[in-house]
């Protein structure tokens, strides 16, 4: 049987979180109304922080852009987003961890709550086409602005798995979880091997009290 890598992504395989960088991006290019926006993205990422985040809520105002503007324009702008935001906070040593993992032959999955658009080409990037991830709602090939099923937050990273798992109609050997967060303890405290990897300090003090591995990619 085979074993099971699943990664969070934002400041666990890069250096930052995406969601939030994706936010700045729009205000530096002055693509959006700046003031208003920062300071919209500012507070979304603190309540992200404390464990308060309004996902269906966050989710709207990140996608009410996407709305806004064709595919093809988005993609072009994701690229320079790419190259510009995301390529530079990649960390090495998350990659060589993967390597790691892929070379063991186990299967890798990312796990997200940030939403599809800004991650599915972070996680190719990183050579891992699986991303669960909030999803976008398209209709006739635009963004409506609006979620698309369960957010893969908290809980519902469970519940997305959970469906992942009984799509795929197969079970894993080992199953190793790898979070800085502690809004993903809910996955973390489901699977065979938990790992935090620089966690937040909430996370970090419950590894610590049920003798979690703590790891730097850093």
């Amino acid at each position: 049987m085979t074993n099971l890598a699943i990664f969070d992504l934002d400041n666990t395989l890069i250096a930052g979180d995406s969601d939030h960088a994706w936010g700045e991006f729009l205000v530096n290019k002055n693509l959006v109304d700046s003031q208003w926006y920062k300071a919209q993205n500012d507070k979304f990422y603190a309540d992200y922080c404390a464990g308060q985040l309004d996902i269906i809520a966050y989710s709207e105002f990140v996608f009410s852009f996407l709305a806004q503007h064709d595919t093809a324009y988005l993609q072009q702008l994701h690229q320079q987003f790419m190259s510009e935001v995301i390529k530079p906070i990649m960390l090495p040593k998350a990659q060589a961890l993967i390597t790691k993992h892929r070379a063991e032959g186990d299967e890798l999955l990312i796990i997200t709550a940030t939403n599809r658009f800004i991650t599915q080409p972070i996680g190719e990037a990183f050579g891992i086409p699986q991303v669960l991830a909030t999803e976008p709602e398209q209709i006739a090939g635009r963004y409506t602005g609006k979620v698309s099923g369960v957010p893969c937050y908290k809980e519902g990273k469970i519940t997305r798995y959970q469906a992942w798992l009984a799509q795929k109609m197969q079970s894993f050997e080992q199953v190793t979880f790898y979070s800085d967060s502690h809004n993903d303890l809910p996955l973390l405290k489901c699977v065979d091997v938990a790992i935090a990897v620089d966690p937040d300090e909430k996370l970090k003090t419950y590894a610590q009290q049920h003798h979690w591995p703590i790891l730097s990619l850093r």
